[in-house]
């Protein structure tokens, strides 16, 4: 899963945007004793795009950053997986409008370059 993680991170530094928050509960069970399969919060954003969505919606920030997760496959192999920024910011559309509207589509096609990019550089 390491590959992944570092895959990942390279790739949100390529298209441009910045870890803000990383979690993950696997290495803290492990130190309980307890053996749970690698898993990753990795939490992703720009100040730019912090400070348009405040100028839309001051509730939308509560979704900042928006996140990808890494989980560990039974074979070793790693996934990321997200939701789309687009979906996230969906239910603030009433009060942001179209613009908000377009920047979760734009962010959208920011996370996946990033997880396209994370995984083609690990085949």
């Amino acid at each position: 899963m390491s590959w992944l993680l570092e895959a990942l991170r390279e790739a949100v530094e390529a298209e441009g945007m910045f870890i803000v928050t990383e979690a993950g509960p696997t290495e803290a069970a492990a130190n309980r004793g307890v053996v749970i399969p690698g898993n990753r919060v990795i939490g992703v954003f720009r100040n730019d795009y912090a400070v348009e969505i405040l100028r839309l919606s001051v509730p939308a920030m509560v979704e900042a950053p928006i996140r990808f997760y890494v989980t560990e496959n039974e074979d070793g192999s790693a996934t990321p997986s997200w939701k789309t920024p687009s979906h996230v910011l969906a239910p603030y559309l009433e009060e942001g409008g179209d613009a908000l509207a377009e920047i979760g589509h734009e962010l959208d096609a920011v996370f996946d370059a990033i997880a396209h990019r994370a995984v083609e550089r690990i085949d």
